[in-house]
């Protein structure tokens, strides 16, 4: 299981079982899905998903995955894990189009970078952020990601690879 963060505004916990309608929800939302791996699924699929989470993520310890929380709603998506077609971890993360706007996706992402540093030991992390997404890749730059490779998808499409290295001046977000 996943530890627990927190943040100034945010708690990313491990999902629970009640939990089902929101991840289906942000995931149904195109506004959300059509940045996330192949696009909008099926509601079938994605929960679907959400059972792998229990059954196979937590279950075998494979990678942390976080409900995102304010003020006690479930507002978002998190994970670090590894992908070894970039030889290293990636972080993915996904907020509400209500709590968009706000400061909370930098807030989010840096925990998650944070973690990876701090908990995993890791020296550098990793993005994907399909070129179309404005929002992520600006959010990303601001906290010191660079672009390092393109990758071609089998649909043709290109997918920018961004990383973070670990900085001497990297201090964590994470709350006490």
């Amino acid at each position: 299981m996943p530890p627990t963060l927190r943040t100034e505004r945010l708690l990313l916990e491990p999902y629970l079982a009640e939990d089902e309608e929101g991840f289906v929800a942000l995931f149904q939302d195109t506004r959300v899905s059509q940045w996330m791996g192949d696009g909008t699924a099926s509601e079938a699929a994605d929960r679907a998903l959400f059972g792998r989470i229990f059954t196979k993520v937590y279950a075998q310890d494979l990678f942390d995955v976080w409900a995102v929380r304010r003020d006690g709603l479930l507002v978002g998506h998190a994970e670090i894990k590894p992908n070894d077609v970039l030889g290293g971890h990636e972080i993915i993360y996904a907020l509400a189009p209500t709590a968009w706007g706000a400061g909370l996706g930098t807030e989010l992402a840096e925990a998650i970078v944070a973690h990876g540093f701090d908990t995993l030991g890791l020296t550098k992390v990793y993005a994907t952020v399909d070129p179309a997404n404005k929002a992520s890749l600006t959010l990303l730059d601001k906290i010191g990601f660079e672009h390092v490779r393109d990758m071609k998808e089998d649909d043709g499409s290109t997918t920018h690879v961004l990383a973070r290295r670990l900085t001497a001046s990297d201090k964590s977000p994470l709350a006490p």
